[in-house]
């Protein structure tokens, strides 16, 4: 089975997703669907429509049809796997489900997206209840939005759509975050993520709470953390944010950056304090395609920005890449001026 720890939950409204249509939910909200935590249960919570559920449920069908709710995707991208995570629904959870993907830019309304063109990845995938039922999924489509069916009613704790985040070049002109996870960037190496993910460093807006971060062990050695995040697209960096609020007592004592290939130093090794914003400007160098993020001696960050520019000899590359996953009328459709505006 495919390893998704190291994939983005496309649809998780920690990056934007959004519930656009649901045609029933009767006992419980859709929108749950799609929150980043896990599914909690209280036994004993019940009101006046019947159990308390985190999570969507629909009424028990009387005629024939299914249930159906259509989904923004926070971050497009190339889909690899679903889990239709059943979590507390037992005996309540739907027999099957069904899953497909759209490739409608802009913001179509529910309407319009009833009517689009879907794309099926999985078609009444059986389903467990009072768990997760992981599909991996071959499609190689920009996948910008995700309708799920489910087969006829039943509840769903939550949907998570795995993929892998295709860079979208006409947001990627000018000053931009390169390390950004809505637009492309991804940690794919870490010493230590005992006690939070190192992706979370790369998430939008600012941390909430200590567990929005990355977070290491506590070292019992001489040596010391670090990650290396994949750039959105290759590009000089200007400047380096290093986010330490919410780690108080457990912030790093110094952080050093370079470039993961090359060895170049872009922010040589410089003290940091806790629950602080810290901005410094990068050492200039030639275009990084990868770049390691080093604390000392151990910790935890918030978030990581690298702020830069995407390298020109680059720009053909990324949005060749982002237009092989366009179906080929949507790719037809798309203005070439509008790339790196």
């Amino acid at each position: 089975m495919i390893d998704v720890s190291r994939l983005t939950d496309l649809a998780s409204r920690a990056l934007g997703g959004s519930v656009l249509f649901a045609n029933d939910d009767s006992f419980a909200d859709v929108h749950a669907l799609i929150a980043p935590g896990p599914a909690v249960h209280d036994p004993a919570a019940f009101a006046p429509r019947g159990k308390v559920y985190d999570g969507w449920e629909t009424r028990r069908r009387r005629e024939p049809g299914d249930d159906v709710a259509l989904i923004r995707l926070g971050v497009p991208g190339v889909v690899r796997a679903v889990d239709v995570d059943t979590s507390f629904f037992v005996g309540n959870h739907p027999p099957a489900a069904s899953v497909a993907i759209a490739t409608v830019l802009g913001y179509p309304d529910a309407d319009e997206l009833l009517g689009a063109r879907w794309a099926t990845v999985i078609d009444h995938g059986p389903l467990t209840g009072g768990g997760s039922n992981l599909v991996e999924v071959g499609s190689a489509q920009l996948a910008t939005h995700v309708r799920l069916s489910i087969h006829p009613d039943g509840g769903v704790a939550r949907l998570r759509v795995f993929g892998d985040v295709v860079p979208d070049p006409r947001r990627l002109g000018g000053r931009v975050d390169l390390a950004a996870l809505e637009l492309g960037g991804a940690v794919d190496g870490c010493s230590n993520m005992f006690y939070a993910s190192p992706a979370n460093a790369l998430a939008p807006g600012r941390a909430q709470v200590m567990s929005d971060g990355w977070e290491t062990a506590r070292r019992r050695d001489d040596g010391n953390d670090w990650l290396t995040v994949r750039l959105a697209a290759p590009g000089a960096l200007e400047h380096i944010v290093i986010d330490t609020t919410r780690f108080v007592h457990n912030a790093p004592g110094w952080a050093r950056v370079t470039d993961a290939e090359t060895g170049a130093e872009l922010l040589p090794r410089t003290r940091l304090v806790p629950d602080t914003e810290h901005r410094f400007r990068a050492v200039p160098a030639a275009a990084a395609t990868r770049v390691r993020l080093d604390i000392y001696p151990d910790g935890g960050i918030s978030r990581l920005r690298l702020l830069g520019t995407v390298d020109p000899a680059q720009r053909a590359a990324v949005t060749a890449r982002w237009t092989r996953t366009l179906p080929a009328d949507v790719a037809a459709a798309v203005d070439p001026t509008e790339f790196f505006g």
